[in-house]
């Protein structure tokens, strides 16, 4: 297929159109590479500017993403979320057929500072419980988390257990009783910091979504306060709405 270079519409816009195209028929499958800049700009007869913006645009609305050194490839649809349900991380991948796995950054018990005494409703100066995660999905990093959760209510919990391995909504509900009943989550979108890109594998131009919540237990008590970093080309949200007509006044 060939470029119109007489249209109205950018030559970079057409070539990601036609790289689109040739994904979703199967052309290009998932994990497949797409042709390089310079391929691409000796084809379409562009520079390689005009093709570097078609993959960036293929890589900003998810399609595709790249590895350093050896190019784009065709990613798998993005992961969908329902923002209807309290759910783990594993839990929610899991329900999608996928593997979730973790690799531990840090695990650690250090003494709460006074803005998150106040997130966490403890005294200033208590103990916290740290676990900062990549969070994988049949082995490709999705997500960066941190949560922090007060010690006393979770006494030991580093020392026996392994949490590369393990869920850590499933501990605190089996092993201590902890009932994680609603949580208050606020979302937004930003592009990612460098530290975020390299244990994401994400280059800098890819926008991320933020998590921020504290979730609650059946006393509407704090028990943890998380701090998320999804990667916003291959994570995506769906909200249900229903129409009310008592709202309507």
């Amino acid at each position: 297929m060939s470029l119109q270079h007489d249209s109205a519409i950018p030559l970079y816009i057409q070539i990601k159109t036609l790289l689109q195209t040739q994904i979703e028929d199967g052309l290009f499958t998932v994990g497949s590479r797409l042709p390089s800049e310079r391929e691409l700009a000796e084809r379409y007869a562009v520079s390689r500017m005009t093709a570097r913006q078609a993959l960036r645009l293929l890589a900003q609305e998810g399609l595709t993403h790249t590895r350093v050194g050896k190019g784009t490839f065709v990613s798998a649809p993005k992961i969908d979320q329902e923002l209807r349900a309290l759910t783990s991380f594993s839990e929610d991948i899991r329900q999608r057929g996928l593997t979730p796995s973790s690799r531990l950054l840090t695990a650690a018990v250090r003494l709460v500072d006074e803005l998150m005494a106040k997130r966490l409703r403890i005294d200033p100066g208590s103990e916290i419980v740290v676990l900062s995660r990549v969070r994988l999905a049949d082995d490709q990093p999705l997500a960066l988390e941190t949560t922090h959760l007060p010690h006393h209510l979770c006494p030991q919990l580093l020392n026996r257990y392994d949490f590369n391995r393990e869920s850590l909504y499933q501990v605190l509900r089996r092993d201590y009783g902890l009932a994680l009943v609603w949580a208050d989550q606020l979302i937004e979108t930003r592009l990612p910091k460098p530290d975020e890109c390299d244990a994401l594998k994400l280059d800098k131009s890819i926008p991320v979504m933020k998590f921020t919540r504290v979730t609650y237990n059946e006393q509407d008590h704090p028990v943890e306060f998380v701090r998320s970093v999804y990667r916003g080309d291959q994570y995506q949200l769906r909200v249900i709405l229903h129409y009310s007509e008592h709202q309507v006044r």
